[in-house]
């Protein structure tokens, strides 16, 4: 019997938010809201999105012995997160900026910090709870040696979902176990080395050629446009819930922790992405990342 119904590995951060009327153009400072700080980074969201709807879910990341650290580790453990497997020390808590518009769309830079001290040694150690997992979620906010050793630990029967951001070209070894891969416009442009832009006729053709790279199944989030899931089998579009938007930070990372907990209960993956839409959706609709993300119950009141 699996101890988690998902793993995630990845990264843990401070977000540290501020709202602006707009966002600067290069060389302009523009005046903000006051500074807001939050549990954050796209591990330790996926994994307390995943906890609040009901799943059994661990974390293996690393933080820094700091008060930073300190705030991540008791939002998961609050949330109902195994962290076990949260490692500390070895450099500061990573970091994320944060500005966000009146529209709730954000942009971010990252400090990596103690993310970038996650190393393949720390994956092997952490076989237990590689053991335990029916899926495991995996991300690029960590160093892609360590994303790699992730694909090769993956249990006989379990399943591996990746969303590579922030976007990176990704090794052969890591595609093929994908099942899964998850990537929006740009992330899809990224891996498939093209600047073409697209619009609704290209994107069943995007699918296909990431398909042709070795996962086992994409899914392409498209924003308002809802998403496009396909395998071998073919393609369908999930249709986007309309909400008004007012913080868009952390959504993905919903998506994605509802997405693969749901597959790990055996639903299709049409189902578990239109499920995964809903709670993108209900997250979008209040401020940060964590503390938006919705329970199971609320997620059916949408």
């Amino acid at each position: 019997m699996n101890t988690y119904d998902l793993l995630v590995v990845g990264s843990a951060n401070a977000d540290l938010v501020v709202g602006v009327d707009r966002r600067p153009a290069a060389g302009e400072t523009v005046l903000g809201s006051d500074l807001v700080v939050h549990p954050g980074g796209k591990g330790a969201n996926q994994a307390v999105a995943a906890a609040r709807l009901g799943a059994r879910t661990a974390l293996l990341a690393r933080v820094g012995d700091d008060g930073h650290g300190t705030l991540l580790r008791e939002s998961m453990e609050s949330a109902g997160v195994d962290t076990s497997g949260v490692l500390v020390g070895g450099a500061p808590t990573g970091v994320a900026l944060i500005t966000v518009d009146p529209s709730g769309d954000n942009s971010i830079v990252v400090s990596p910090g103690a993310n970038g001290r996650l190393t393949p040694d720390d994956v092997r150690a952490a076989g237990e709870l590689f053991a335990g997992a029916r899926v495991v979620s995996t991300l690029l906010e960590i160093p892609l040696e360590t994303v790699a050793e992730v694909a090769r630990s993956i249990a006989d029967g379990a399943r591996l979902v990746l969303n590579p951001s922030p976007p990176a070209p990704l090794p052969d070894e890591v595609l093929a176990v994908c099942d899964p891969l998850i990537v929006n416009e740009h992330e899809a442009r990224v891996v498939l080395g093209t600047d073409t832009e697209g619009g609704p006729g290209d994107w069943d053709d995007w699918a296909r050629a990431l398909l042709a790279l070795g996962p086992r199944s994409v899914v392409i989030t498209l924003g308002a446009d809802g998403a496009l899931v396909a395998d071998a089998s073919g393609s369908s579009r999930v249709a986007s819930v309309k909400v008004k938007a007012v913080d868009t930070t952390g959504a993905g990372d919903a998506f994605t922790a509802a997405l693969a907990w749901r597959l790990g209960t055996g639903e299709a993956l049409a189902d578990a992405a239109a499920y995964a839409a809903r709670v993108g959706a209900a997250a979008v609709t209040k401020e940060g990342a964590q503390v938006s993300y919705p329970t199971a119950e609320e997620v059916a009141a949408l």
